[in-house]
């Protein structure tokens, strides 16, 4: 509930729309789309991988994360807004184009990437993703499509096992990988020496953003100790090369933070961040 405290007062909340099945086809074949709508249960959950699991909400839940992404891109788009927050569950970036994992059913971030290029002619989109898993299925879909830029910062080793260095793709795909224990100041130091340089040579007509809060010291699933601080800085850094290159566009999708109390405080800091411009 951070976001309904008095410092939120002004955010424009929408409900997240059902998406459209075309929507999810422009990143993942019909095959698999009708693969997991079938594999949702009527009772009890469905095991998809060892760790991604569907119950009978999970196609609502995951269609509506889709509708939201892709109407936060029509509004940031059109000039509706200049930026937007999408509070989505499941998450997406480990969806590859064909395959469930990590707990992502479909790939939200290419999915809006997509969306963004087919309806509005967005010529390059930049997905930047800050999560402390690297997003293997945002870098599966677009690994020889030198029209989406991918970057990364995450711990390695850690799950799902990719995002070295001399993973590159068509040249539009920057890991910056970090060891266990990194601190504030090494993921600004990734974040300064890697991403920030390559997004800028690139010059996206819109900014998406793989907001992952996991990477925060309390969070239980890695060993990465960032602070709400970082959060609020790498959301300022990202703003200013989108409001440099591209109008100042930027939609970011909800992805992963398991501990409740560092994912509302830094889901605020970086709120906050996009609302200050």
């Amino acid at each position: 509930m951070a976001l309904a405290e008095d410092q939120f007062s002004a955010l424009e909340r929408h409900s997240a729309p059902m998406g459209d099945v075309d929507q999810v086809l422009r990143a993942h074949p019909k095959a698999y789309v009708d693969w997991i709508k079938s594999s949702v249960p009527e009772t009890g959950s469905a095991q998809l991988d060892p760790d991604t699991h569907a119950s009978p909400g999970s196609w609502e839940a995951a269609m509506r994360a889709q509708g939201a992404s892709c109407d936060a891109v029509d509004k940031v788009m059109t000039g509706a807004a200049q930026n937007a927050f999408c509070s989505i569950r499941p998450p997406g970036h480990h969806a590859e184009k064909e395959k469930a994992m990590g707990f992502c059913l479909f790939n939200s971030a290419a999915i809006a990437a997509r969306h963004a290029q087919a309806k509005h002619g967005a010529e390059r989109v930049a997905i930047i993703d800050f999560d402390v898993h690297h997003g293997n299925g945002s870098q599966d879909i677009f690994w020889s499509d030198d029209s989406v830029f991918y970057a990364s910062t995450h711990q390695l080793p850690l799950f799902p096992g990719s995002g070295e260095l001399s993973e590159t793709g068509a040249g539009n795909i920057v890991n910056a990988p970090m060891s266990p224990g990194t601190d504030g100041a090494g993921f600004q130091d990734a974040v300064s020496s890697r991403v920030l340089p390559a997004l800028e040579h690139f010059s996206p007509d819109l900014v998406i953003i793989s907001a992952g809060f996991d990477a925060h010291q309390r969070d239980p699933l890695a060993h990465i100790n960032l602070l709400e601080d970082d959060y609020r800085w790498v959301t300022g850094k990202l703003m200013d090369i989108a409001e440099a290159k591209c109008g100042g566009r930027v939609v970011s999708l909800l992805e992963g933070g398991y501990d409740l109390v560092g994912l509302s405080r830094s889901v605020a800091a970086h709120v906050e961040t996009l609302m200050g411009r």
